[in-house]
């Protein structure tokens, strides 16, 4: 649909689009609006699920993907600069805290809804935390100011996985499509063999890379400046919080909506890297991280709503570029929908194979034995 419009009117389009992020968080209290009185209350609080997982999907495929690139010499020295971009992002962190704890109240105090709509209501608002907030807390601790490294923190830690700040840019980058990393699913791996593994190993591998740190500084692990004790204190009171103003159920509340977060994050996690690998040379280190080492999607409704994340391959290969700037690139791996379409297809590995196994084996083509080796980290 939008694939022949010149490139300087995509970027003024987008520019406007990113505030699609507002339309899933105003959808929380939307979807609450309309439950009351109504004789489908227990539906309602489904909605945003039911949007995001179901109707994005098929917009992906009728609105099509995204032809702009900016122009490397003009206009993104430009764009990085303007604090239009910045601020746009900044703002998601009152508005996802604000919808969180009032969130949070509904659950308590809405006694119409049964244990199904309770149900729906967490996954939706686990849905918006996971999939606006943690988004924007990546773009954040990729960056260098610390008011960013601080938003960032502090959207991981409403989601309990403030670990993520320090594993993902010392880890993940480092290791990415390599054995040695727990967020990069192998081929032939099911989502359900590889949630587990990166829940254990990415919480492990940021306590040792901070305790290293640490240690180059002559400073023990359980210290006032580990960054981890930090986040997990913050998540503490986030959780403290909850339960002094809404009791158990409260705190309930608080880790379940956690939990969907960060697992909805571990799922894009395994859709972005399944199956690709960095070669290893004769030297026995790996090659260098470039956009063949992530799966992209250039779908423009998804990559609207997530700041651009879905540009995944330009982000591995240039970890600090703004998200405004980020590029799409023919040659890199593509996925056939976007982001919501992807994790949706990952919950039924059979079908995940279907679809995945020979796009990587195409990818691959004449030289199979790179898939050898690859299957579990």
């Amino acid at each position: 649909m939008f694939e022949r419009l010149p490139s300087n009117w995509m970027l003024a389009i987008k520019s406007i689009g990113y505030w699609f992020w507002l339309i899933p968080v105003l959808g929380i209290p939307l979807s609450h609006y309309w439950s009351l009185n109504s004789q489908y209350a227990n539906a309602w609080p489904w909605l945003v699920v039911l949007v995001v997982f179901g109707v994005i999907p098929l917009l992906d495929f009728i609105i099509g993907r995204d032809p702009a690139n900016p122009d490397e010499t003009v206009q993104v020295p430009q764009m990085e600069q303007q604090g239009y971009y910045r601020l746009l992002s900044l703002a998601t962190v009152p508005a996802l805290l604000g919808m969180l704890g009032w969130s949070g109240w509904v659950f308590i105090n809405h006694d119409v809804w049964s244990w199904v709509g309770q149900l729906g209501w967490i996954l939706s608002v686990g849905t918006v935390t996971g999939a606006i907030g943690i988004t924007v807390a990546h773009e954040f601790i990729h960056k260098d100011p610390q008011l960013e490294q601080n938003a960032g923190g502090l959207l991981l830690a409403a989601v309990c996985y403030g670990g993520f700040k320090i594993e993902h840019v010392r880890g993940h980058h480092v290791h990415v499509s390599t054995p040695e990393d727990a967020s990069s699913s192998r081929y032939g791996q099911s989502l359900y063999a590889f949630l587990p593994h990166a829940y254990k190993h990415n919480f492990l591998n940021a306590w040792r890379l901070e305790a290293e740190r640490l240690k180059r500084k002559n400073l023990p692990t359980l210290h006032w400046r580990n960054e981890l004790i930090v986040w997990y204190a913050v998540s503490a009171l986030f959780l403290l919080s909850f339960s002094l103003a809404f009791g158990w159920l409260g705190a309930l509340f608080f880790i379940a909506q956690s939990i969907v977060a960060f697992t909805l994050l571990e799922i894009v996690n395994y859709v972005e890297h399944y199956g690709l690998h960095r070669r290893k040379l004769d030297n026995g280190r790996y090659e260098r991280t470039n956009p063949t080492h992530s799966w992209n999607s250039n779908y423009l409704l998804t990559n609207l709503f997530l700041f651009h994340l879905q540009r995944h391959s330009d982000h591995h290969s240039y970890a600090k570029r703004r998200y405004q700037v980020l590029r799409h690139f023919e040659d890199s791996p593509q996925l056939p929908n976007g982001y919501a379409g992807m994790i949706v297809l990952a919950l039924f590995p059979p079908l995940w194979r279907a679809v995945m196994d020979p796009r990587v084996r195409a990818y691959y083509a004449g030289e199979e034995h790179q898939l050898t080796g690859s299957q579990l980290i």
